[in-house]
């Protein structure tokens, strides 16, 4: 059984999601997560990884600026382990938020990985 290694950014984490025909379960595992934490999203399955990986970063972008509360919750409810999130340098919105879509589909892709290898 191969153990799970996590891409070290998200072009190749969508990249190796795609590879492994699970991309389709990315985007759902995303679109439940948000609308658990009433923050609506809904990637059309349809959705280009680029598309996908602007969107979100938009989407982690307006919550910091608009809705921290809100952001810190739908961390939570996606298991984005809180030590990852204090370590990040603050200092550039726009860096922090690049980063934050990461670890949501960093941690979104380890569930669907794992759901499916084990």
């Amino acid at each position: 059984m191969s153990s799970f290694v996590a891409p070290i950014n998200t072009d190749l984490l969508l990249s190796e999601a795609e590879k492994e025909n699970l991309y389709a379960k990315l985007i759902e595992q995303i679109n439940k997560d948000f609308n658990f934490a009433n923050e609506p999203i809904d990637f059309p399955q349809s959705t280009s990884p680029y598309e996908l990986k602007v969107q979100l970063h938009e989407k982690v972008y307006r919550l910091i600026q608009y809705k921290y509360t809100e952001l810190l919750n739908l961390l939570y409810i996606i298991d984005v382990p809180e030590d990852n999130v204090k370590q990040l340098d603050g200092s550039d919105i726009v860096e922090l938020s690049e980063k934050i879509a990461y670890l949501i589909l960093k941690r979104e892709w380890m569930k669907v990985w794992f759901r499916n290898k084990l």
